[in-house]
This record gives structure tokens, sequence and C-alpha cells, in this order.
């Protein structure tokens, strides 16, 4: 299980996470194993050793000492910090092909991508281990004790990848942690695929926890699916970069009709209900927007330097305006207006009023009511056309690596663990460091600055929100780290960040 200096066992958030401490610093957050609680566990040889696949392979197995480092951008002088485990095939199994019993279930929103990580999680198992025993659990969490299961085989998944959705089904919510780990003891299931964001992997933690007490030799292996990139610690989230990449049209489609009529305004409003990487990203790549507004940068209307002086300024200056707003952004100045919502989703997500038709409405009100000035403006909504479509090759080829990382993390005896993607390195994480905060867009980073320039809107802080802006805890990774070419990954602080009208 690698080599380990000064080993102990924590428990955060409810969930086992094993550290290992190295010299100069180093600290390996590693993830369970089922050797923890169920000791003289017998291995077996990995079937990789006689598969055609790899006999060209210099090195067929990952060292067990080979770790990832949280962080990438460090001074000469600095602690070599957090790592960990580094994922891929192990020179032993603890599962033996023909007693693997596995199960895939899928949890949660839908994202571009859900049907390829289905399909490389069958492919690998019979592929590489030959394993051939593989239900499909229908229809999310409740689908372990309230639904029929189906059969996976290659044959039946093998063009499920270039459909958008998932062939099993999903839902929010039906968690319930004894009746999953009864269905998974009765059906004599040993290994659990879960995929789903934040809520489905807390989920996935709490089946960990049952199947842990009850000495179970179940793997529990989680992939971390959310299409607004809000999972921390990786680098995204599979279905970001199709998401983006079809957000295209609808910025594309917007802006075409805002320059082909007098005073043209397009308004697109994109995923992000608590951080804003898709709107952010989406702007970046496009072009063509002239203001980004996410839930990380608060903005106020009227007044000097607010949203409204900025349209009326672009309109005056180009004839047209494309605005881009995540979901979750102005939900302040809504509950402010009186369009306040408390009620919650089955997965506890607060649900949001819409914004873009709320903030389409108040620009028209506006200049018709205040300015005396005629516009046309278009809002467009192409969330579900976005969460419904196949995922792009760049997509497809990380989930099927993260399939794969799962597969190899599973037979290998790990548990209790996402797989994803660090530095460009696929890892495998502990759930407590993939469910204890949201990753978010951080206003005070270089990647921020770049789109304010970009558009060349106002950041719409005045200069005390600035500073305020300025003295939040700073994430512990980024992709770049200070460049933030992805995301900062981590809370960013108490402090309340307020649009100032200066």
């Amino acid at each position: 299980m690698g080599t380990p200096n000064n080993t102990a066992g924590g428990e955060e958030n409810g969930v086992m996470m094993k550290v290992v401490a190295g010299p100069g610093g180093y600290i390996l957050q590693d993830v369970p194993h089922l050797t923890d609680y169920i000791p003289d566990l017998p291995t077996h040889p990995n079937p990789l050793r006689s598969n055609p696949a790899y006999s060209v392979v210099k090195q067929y197995f990952v060292h067990m000492d080979d770790t990832v480092p949280q962080k990438v951008v460090v001074h000469k002088d600095s602690p070599r910090g957090i790592h960990f485990r580094r994922a891929g095939p192990r020179q032993k199994v603890y599962f033996k092909s023909d007693d693997v019993s596995a199960c895939i279930v899928t949890c949660g929103g839908l994202c571009p991508g859900l049907n390829t990580v289905i399909r490389e999680i069958v492919h690998s198992l019979d592929y590489m281990y030959g394993v051939n025993k593989v239900l499909g659990i229908d229809g999310g969490y409740r689908g372990f004790y309230s639904k029929n299961t189906i059969r996976l085989t290659p044959k039946t998944v093998n063009d499920i990848h270039k459909r958008g959705g998932t062939i099993l089904g999903t839902s929010r919510g039906g968690h319930d942690t004894s009746k999953i780990v009864d269905s998974i003891q009765d059906r004599g299931i040993n290994q659990v695929y879960i995929i789903g964001g934040d809520g489905t992997q807390k989920g996935a933690a709490a089946i960990y926890k049952e199947v842990r007490r009850r000495g179970l030799k179940v793997a529990v292996a989680g992939i971390p699916k959310t299409i607004d990139n809000d999972i921390p610690v990786i680098d995204r989230s599979f279905g970001f970069d199709t998401a983006v990449e079809e957000a295209q049209r609808a910025i594309n489609a917007a802006h075409v009709e805002a320059e082909s009529a007098e005073n043209g305004i397009g308004v697109v409003k994109l995923m992000g209900r608590y951080c804003g990487f898709i709107a952010q990203y989406a702007t970046l790549a496009s072009r063509d927007v002239d203001c980004c507004l996410i839930p990380e940068s608060p903005f106020y209307l009227e007044g000097k330097g607010g949203l409204f002086e900025f349209v009326e300024k672009c309109l005056k200056e180009n004839g047209h305006m494309v605005i881009v707003i995540a979901e979750g952004a102005g939900q302040e100045l809504l509950a402010e207006s009186g369009h306040a919502n408390d009620e919650q989703d089955a997965s506890g997500n607060k649900l949001l009023q819409d914004v873009g038709l709320w903030i389409s409405q108040k620009i028209k009100d506006y200049f018709a009511k205040q300015r005396k000035m005629a516009i046309t403006l278009k809002y467009i909504d192409p969330t579900y056309m976005i969460r419904a479509i196949p995922s792009n090759a760049s997509d497809n080829v990380y989930c099927t690596l993260l399939a794969q990382s799962a597969v190899h993390g599973a037979m290998a005896g790990y548990t209790g663990f996402t797989s994803g993607l660090v530095h460009g390195r696929h890892t495998y994480i502990p759930f407590n460091r993939i469910i204890e905060t949201q990753n978010k867009v951080v206003i005070t980073d270089r990647m921020w600055a770049r789109l304010l320039s970009s558009t060349n809107q106002p950041s719409f802080l005045g200069p005390n929100a600035i500073v305020e802006a300025k003295k939040e805890e700073a994430p512990e990774t980024q992709l770049l780290d200070d460049d933030g070419a992805n995301s900062g990954n981590g809370d960013t602080g108490n402090h309340k960040i307020e649009a100032r009208d200066t």
C-alpha cells in the first residue's frame, strides 16, 4: 500500500481518509482500501499481464509510491504539500474476475458524457479484467430498492456514447443508505460505480461508510459529474468542455439577433447555480460577449457604474450588445425586488428564479420608461439543449480515462474514492475532499481579470468591495495556480462581497 511514514487514519466529514506524512512537508491524503477493515484478503495477479493490448506497454503498472501533488506552482523553500494517489492498474488485484458482480448508477441532472462513462466502465471491466456481470441501476439511488436492474454488456452499450442523457435513467434524492446497502448485499454486488455531482458523492460516501460498518467486501468508486464544474480539487468535470462549446451556438445566435437590429440586445442565460465557470469560459471563447454576469461577482443595475449605464454606453458606441448571465447571478437582486424563493429540489438545491427573464424585463423597462429609447431585446435560454447533447471529442476521451481509472482502482481494492484529474494526472481522491466545499470562480484571480479585459466591462465593484474581495482566502489549487486557467478550488471565505454604487 505504498511506503507510509507516520500513517494516520482521519475521520473527516464522516468519511475515513488516511494521511501519510513524509519528509520535506510531504502529505499524502490517501484513499481507503478493503484491507483496512478486512485483513488478510487474498490477492491475484492482474489479468492485464496477459492482455494483448498491454503487450507493448513499457511499464504495465503504476508504482505503489506514485502520487500527484495538489499544488504544482511552488517556491524553492515551499513544503512539498498535499498529494493524492496516482490512478492506474496495480500488479495485484483483490477480486477474481469471475467473482466480480458490479453495478453502475447515475444520479442528479443530465450532463454530456454520462453514457460514455457507462460504456467505458462496462468495456473496461470486460476487455481488461474479464468481468461479465455488470448491472445498471435504473433511475438513480432509489433504483436500488424500487426499480429493476438492467444487464449491461459491451454489446448493449456499444453505441450509447453517441446519444445524450443516460440509458440508466436518473433522479434526484431517493437516497436511503440502509436500503441501498441491503440491496447491494442481497444482489451479491461487490463493486459499485456511482456517477454524480457533490450531492451524489455525499451519498456514495454514506454507502461506503455503511458497507465498511457491515464489513462487506464491496468497493465503492465515484466518478464526479457536474456540468457547472463546481466540484473542488479536480481540474474540471466531464461535460464541461462540451457545455462551453455548445453555449457558443446560443451566444452566436444572440449576437446575430442583436447586430441585426437597431439598439439590439441579446441576453443568454447559461448554467451555473453557484459558480459561473460555463458563463466565464463561454464568454472568453466567444469574443462576441460584452458583459458576463456570474454568481461570484455581484452587480447592481442603476446609478453610476451600474449595469444600465454600461448597456447604454455599449448601445451608443456599437449599436448592439450581448449579455451572458449565469443562472445563479443576481439572485440577491431578485430577492430585494420581491422575487424570493425558498423552495428546494429533491437534491436540496435551492430553486432559482429565472434571472434571465427578470433582467431582460428590467432592461426593457429602464430604456422604455427612463431613457425613452427604443431597443430590441432577445432572450435565449439553451440550458436543456446543452444538458441533453452527447459529449464532444475532448470529453469523450476524458470520460474514457475516468472510467478506466475507477475500474483499475476498484479491482486493486481501493474504495471510498473518486476518480479525478489533478494537474493533468488521474488520481484517486478521498470522498471528503470532493464533498467538503464547492469550486467557484475567484474574482481576484487573473482569469477573471482576463475576462474583464476581453469584454471591457466594469467589475461592478466599488473600492470597498474590491478591498474585501482581496481579503478572501486564496484557493488551495488552480489548474495553473495564480494563472487560474480553469478554476479556484475551495470556498472563497466568509466575507460577503457586495456590489457598490460608486
